[in-house]
């Protein structure tokens, strides 16, 4: 793959996986697409990586590329477009006590006690659970040229809710978020996502990248509550054909 940046034409080298059961589908084989970032802001290499599918985990990029299986498919939210329905209204308004900052893709006390008691909660059962603080400080920091993490606090500046995201040129490529446990009334999860539809939109950013979605999926439906959605086909980035409830819908939190 080549990409050109300030005038200049360069070449990355692409390697495939070795075969690993599948995280998501039982009885499937996985294998990947990956390659290594180089150090620097290389904005215009991760821009045009993220929009051809690719995911990004430590400094590492990948898709996909699994032996008869095009399962995962790499989604986003276009952000002009972007419906906001009267449940994510009610969301925006009950947390109206939380504030959002952001901060420098930096792993700290606070943040990794956050994550972990996120994954005791919803994934005990998971690898991830098993991270060791230097194993999270690796998740946040390697990699991290255009990643910052966006933080929700309450009124008493407790940390309740944090993205890892990377500002590309074109827009924002969610990386992994997490959020304290007992406040499931908040919705915290999706709160993080229509803070970072709201963000993009007020930086002129025309696009949310949500990662991967499977049809059918229980740990992925959530994606499809944001509308419209676009899935990367053969033929280019592509809506997902939904009912829209027009009646409910407004393009303002």
């Amino acid at each position: 793959m080549s990409v050109i940046n300030s005038g200049e034409t360069k070449l990355y080298h692409f390697f495939r996986s070795g075969p690993t059961p599948c995280p998501y589908l039982p009885g499937r084989i996985e294998r990947k697409l990956f390659t290594r970032l180089p150090d620097g802001d290389l904005t215009k290499l991760r821009d045009q990586l993220c929009g051809s599918g690719f995911r990004r985990s430590h400094d590492i990029v990948y898709r996909p590329v699994c032996p008869g299986c095009t399962a995962c498919v790499p989604v986003r939210i276009p952000v002009s477009d972007f419906l906001w329905s009267r449940s994510m209204r009610r969301i925006v308004a009950r947390n109206a006590d939380l504030r959002l900052s952001e901060s420098k893709a930096v792993a700290t006390a606070e943040q990794f006690d956050l994550f972990s008691r996120y994954q005791m909660s919803r994934h005990s059962d998971s690898d991830m659970s098993r991270m060791t603080a230097n194993d999270f400080a690796a998740m946040i920091e390697e990699g991290a040229a255009t990643a910052h993490l966006f933080n929700l606090r309450d009124a008493d500046g407790v940390l309740i809710g944090a993205i890892l995201a990377d500002r590309l040129e074109t827009g924002f490529s969610a990386v992994y978020s997490y959020f304290a446990p007992g406040h499931e009334r908040r919705s915290l999860g999706t709160l993080l996502i229509l803070d970072l539809v709201r963000l993009a939109r007020i930086e002129d950013r025309r696009h949310v990248y949500l990662g991967y979605w499977i049809n059918g999926s229980p740990k992925m439906d959530y994606k499809t509550r944001f509308r419209p959605l676009e899935r990367l086909t053969p033929g280019g980035w592509r809506r997902i054909d939904a009912q829209q409830p027009t009646a409910t819908v407004d393009r303002s939190p």
